[in-house]
């Protein structure tokens, strides 16, 4: 028997602190194609809790990519699941709402809020029934949204869902604004990581008119995401901008208020920009202002009256500006410091998303 030889650089131990490289690591290719539908293990809102009634029809729609049925119970209680009957896999939102329960209009066959097939009236009796054959997803109704949580095949249990404040502490009081914009989901992070497009774009609106229009930013980290905001200007424009990621993932800002603004103080903005499909996205901005008492009546009065009308017009820009933008668009930017923050993000999600793959590759679910 011959004896095997290591060479010398094979025989010495690996340097301290690195860790061998993964048989089969996952490219950045594979990183992109991900990010095409979304971030998994995260709660998304998916509709306005108002479009989805009780008694009514169900609702059928797409989010990152899968088709979902939205339906309420007799109870109100919202369930949300996979839009496919497990006989013929037609959708279920084309069926009909028993209070309890779905019935697929093609074949009969009865679907309960977990899953469970209760009835199969073709064939009684049959090996489908009692069998839990419609995936049902997490979900929880939060400031006027349904949120969904999108696990991957290793995180399919969902933690609680813990809100920003904003949408959910009794002193502040919120508007939920949605709209389906045809473009890239991370399109509509990249605008809100982009403060200085405020100078700009929204320069004729009438709380964006003001400050620096070569300002300097800079970066500063939270345990949450980061903050990227103009170095020493606050409260004068569309100022900063926070990535929070937090098992939700979102962005926050501020926009100063004029006394005749009413009540409140500044104006926040909690945004999210969840996936549809890779060219489609669900946009969903709550408008909140803290106030209490008579003072949370003005607001909501002006803000009805006056004001909402002016912060569509905004959005309205936005949506302009990116309409049509897919995936892709990255080689041919040539980027300078006020992009600093919609890099960071950029390369914050790919990180995000190569963990998960990694972890997926590793159990030998991906």
């Amino acid at each position: 028997m011959s004896a095997t030889t290591l060479s010398p650089a094979a025989a010495r131990p690996a340097p301290r602190g690195t860790e061998p490289a993964p048989p089969n690591p996952v490219t950045d290719l594979e990183i992109r194609e991900a990010l095409k539908l979304g971030v998994r293990n995260r709660w998304w809102p998916v509709l306005p809790s108002r479009f989805v009634k009780a008694g009514e029809k169900p609702v059928g729609l797409t989010r990152l990519g899968e088709p979902l049925v939205l339906w309420r119970d007799a109870a109100g209680g919202i369930h949300v699941q996979v839009d496919r009957c497990p006989h013929r896999a037609v959708p279920l939102s084309r069926g009909q709402n028993e209070g309890d329960r779905l019935r697929c209009n093609y074949h009969g066959v009865e679907v309960g809020p977990d899953g469970t097939v209760l009835a199969v009236p073709g064939q009684p009796g049959c090996p489908l029934e009692g069998k839990k054959a419609v995936k049902t997803y997490p979900s929880v109704e939060v400031a006027g949204a349904v949120f969904v949580w999108f696990g991957d095949a290793l995180h399919e249990e969902a933690p609680d869902f813990v809100p920003p404040p904003q949408l959910a502490a009794p002193e502040w009081e919120r508007f939920v604004c949605y709209a389906d914009w045809e473009m890239y989901w991370r399109y509509s992070l990249d605008n809100a990581m982009d403060p200085m497009h405020g100078t700009f774009l929204h320069a004729n609106s009438h709380t964006m008119y003001q400050g620096d229009t070569q300002a300097h930013f800079v970066t500063r980290d939270t345990p949450t995401g980061f903050f990227f905001e103009k170095e020493g200007q606050r409260d004068v424009n569309f100022d900063w901008s926070e990535l929070v990621d937090d098992g939700a993932l979102y962005v926050r800002l501020e926009i100063p208020y004029p006394p005749s603004g009413g009540p409140g103080g500044n104006f926040a903005i909690i945004g999210f920009a969840t996936p549809i499909d890779e060219n489609n996205t669900a946009s969903f901005f709550w408008r909140c202002r803290k106030v209490q008492g008579w003072q949370r009546d003005v607001w909501r009065f002006l803000y009805r009256t006056r004001m909402e009308p002016r912060h569509w017009a905004v959005l309205e820009q936005d949506r302009e500006m990116l309409a049509g933008c897919k995936p892709g668009l990255e080689k041919h930017e040539m980027l300078y410091q006020h992009d600093a923050g919609l890099i960071r993000l950029r390369r914050y999600l790919a990180q995000v998303t190569r963990r998960q793959l990694t972890e997926l590759r590793a159990a030998g679910k991906g």
